[in-house]
């Protein structure tokens, strides 16, 4: 393999993880919390997707304009669902598996709900043309998306580490994380912090949910379902509760899929068991991930 296709698959390689990274936060920040997988953000995706194309198709609003009001709907999703499926169980303090379940019925409950309202048919996910000029050299050929999805996740990354480290309601969210009960004592109100970390992880997956639309643009119910798992192997890897180590399972798990490809093509067919792959060993040999730390559990 020549440099400049080696570099042109890590240039790609690096766009995949930023989105696997945004993706990941998500369920990190949840789990940080309130010590829920919510395997419902996964649809958090689909929901994004469709919302910016009925935004285009049906309301004929401007690409941008239908993107922004999608991650303000897919907000509102995300903190309805908490609201719904998350909150009366967290009151009534039910075992964490009762949430599990829960998260994994609302994941089902989108999937087929959207199938009935949306179809089952792919759709085909309007691109600006802006985004869809590929940059070309005598030995490169990138789309210029390649290059905007990793500027996009640094920005807003940038924004979050903000929000966690110097502000109020992300002094509050870190300390419900560190203890939900002392942080209750000490007048935090838990279901406002729980909500915000809710519709933050919801608008961080829409975006991401946006960029593997614009990316791949073909669409239909079960699209949020494979990038879903991977962002949950994703922060795993990093260390689950821990936002830089989910940014750093994301990236690494996108470099290694793209380069395993790159380097193996043979191998191609395997690309998406190649993520689970990742999963066992990193539960054999670290099962903290690789940033996280032991946590006593929470009764």
């Amino acid at each position: 393999m020549t440099s400049s296709l080696l570099l042109q698959h890590f240039i790609n390689s690096i766009s995949l993880g930023s989105m696997y990274a945004l993706i990941a936060i998500g369920y990190t920040m949840v789990y940080g919390i309130i010590r829920l997988i919510n395997f419902a953000h996964g649809d958090i995706i689909m929901l994004a997707a469709y919302f910016t194309f009925f935004g285009v198709e049906l309301f004929s609003l401007p690409w941008g304009i239908s993107a922004l009001l999608s991650i303000v709907l897919t907000m509102l999703s995300g903190v309805a669902i908490e609201k719904v499926a998350y909150n009366p169980l967290r009151k009534r303090n039910s075992p964490r598996i009762t949430l599990l379940i829960s998260a994994v019925g609302v994941s089902y409950f989108l999937e087929n709900i959207a199938i009935v309202v949306f179809g089952g048919r792919s759709k085909r996910f309007y691109v600006p043309e802006a985004l869809t000029h590929v940059i070309k050299t005598e030995s490169l050929s990138i789309p210029v998306l390649s290059f905007i999805i990793p500027v996009v996740t640094v920005i807003i990354l940038a924004g979050l580490v903000y929000l966690v480290n110097y502000t109020v309601v992300g002094m509050s969210m870190r300390a419900c994380a560190k203890d939900i009960n002392t942080a209750k004592l000490m007048g935090i109100d838990v279901d406002r912090v729980v909500s915000f970390t809710f519709a933050i992880g919801s608008a961080l997956a829409a975006i991401g949910g946006i960029m593997w639309a614009t990316k791949y643009p073909q669409i239909q119910p079960l699209i949020g379902l494979m990038p879903g798992l991977k962002c949950f192997i994703a922060a795993v890897v990093g260390g689950i509760g821990n936002i830089p180590g989910a940014v750093l399972g994301g990236f690494l798990l996108g470099i290694s899929e793209i380069m395993l490809v790159a380097l193996m093509p043979a191998l191609s067919g395997y690309r998406d068991a190649f993520a689970f792959v990742i999963l066992i060993l990193i539960l054999l040999f670290k099962p903290t991930g690789i940033l996280g730390e032991k946590i006593a559990e929470k009764v």
